[in-house]
């Protein structure tokens, strides 16, 4: 990242709620539903403060429309961006989503072990890298700005902590973040900090 004396707030939000095409584990799909509107809508509200000058989103589509009902209502742009995306099914692509394979998995990378991977999928190592990666892009895109970002879940509990340096790794484990719940991150030389995660106050 490049000199960042000017902080950069990063307001990181789930998408909001989804239907989706099948009932098997996939990488592609989801759509808003009803609800999932109202969600966005109501995020867009919450933000009306921030003066967000950009919104990212995951090219997932579920993503792709929170951000531009936010984006529509705030009155800035919208920029798709790869590496905002859901950590993929990897093998598991096409079979049952219960029970769920990624279980052990993911309770590893909750834990701190990074190195455990999804099958013919990525290492927590990538996730985290390729999330981190794309924030920081973003944010020195910005510098003395506020902008969105909507992401997934999954990525977000398990990546998100470890870009914050003031959060420890396993802190996401018993926060789960639901749909339009935000995560506040500032970043300035001093690297990232958290403000908030899901409506929760976050010590520096």
């Amino acid at each position: 990242m490049s000199d960042l004396q000017c902080a950069v707030r990063v307001l990181v939000a789930r998408h909001g709620e989804a239907d989706y095409e099948t009932d098997v584990l996939t990488d592609h799909g989801g759509s808003l539903t009803a609800l999932g509107r109202k969600q966005a809508a109501g995020l867009a509200e919450s933000l009306a403060g921030e003066r967000i000058a950009h919104v990212y989103v995951s090219s997932k589509s579920r993503a792709v429309q929170t951000g531009e009902i936010v984006a529509a209502s705030l009155g800035v742009g919208v920029t798709v961006r790869e590496a905002l995306q859901e950590f993929s099914v990897g093998a598991y692509a096409g079979q049952p989503v219960d029970p769920d394979p990624f279980s052990s998995t993911f309770t590893s990378w909750l834990g701190g072990d990074l190195a455990a991977r999804i099958a013919g999928g990525e290492t927590g190592v990538e996730v985290v890298d390729r999330l981190s990666g794309v924030l920081a892009e973003i944010a020195d895109a910005h510098r003395g700005e506020a902008v969105l970002v909507i992401s997934h879940g999954g990525v977000m509990c398990m990546a998100l902590p470890h870009v914050a340096g003031n959060l420890t790794p396993t802190f996401s484990q018993g926060r789960p973040v639901d749909n339009c719940a935000v995560v506040r991150l500032d970043v300035d030389d001093d690297g990232w900090a958290a403000r908030s995660w899901a409506g929760e106050d976050v010590p520096l």
